[in-house]
C-alpha cells in the first residue's frame, strides 16, 4: 500500500503540478473543455491510465466540464499514486 505523505511533501508535489490544488484533503483540478465530446474523450482516456494504475479517481462531469479529486482512500489521505495520476491526467489535454 503507498504512504500518504506528509504536508510538507503534498505542498512540494503540488508545485510541480500545474492547475491542481489542495482541497479537502484531497488534490483537486478543475478541467474545461470546449464541448460535452471532448470532456467525455478526456474522461475515458484518464479512466484507462486509472485502470492501468488500480487508482480511480472522484469526478463530476457537467457538459465541458470535469473536477476531478484525489486521495488514497486505503492510506487514509494523499499518496505518490495521486500525483501519479494526476500527472497522467495534465498530460492528457
Amino acid at each position: 500500500m503507498a504512504a500518504k505523505l506528509s504536508t510538507d511533501e503534498i505542498t512540494a508535489g503540488l508545485n510541480d503540478l500545474p492547475g491542481w490544488t489542495l482541497e479537502n484533503e484531497k488534490i483537486r483540478r478543475e478541467f474545461k473543455f470546449a464541448n460535452f465530446v471532448e470532456a467525455f474523450g478526456f474522461m475515458t482516456s484518464a479512466a484507462i491510465e486509472a485502470e492501468k494504475m488500480n487508482h480511480h479517481p472522484e469526478w463530476f462531469n457537467v457538459y465541458s466540464k470535469v473536477v476531478v479529486e484525489l486521495t488514497t482512500h486505503d492510506a487514509g489521505g494523499i499518496t505518490e499514486l495521486d500525483f501519479e495520476l494526476a500527472k497522467k491526467m495534465n498530460s492528457l489535454l
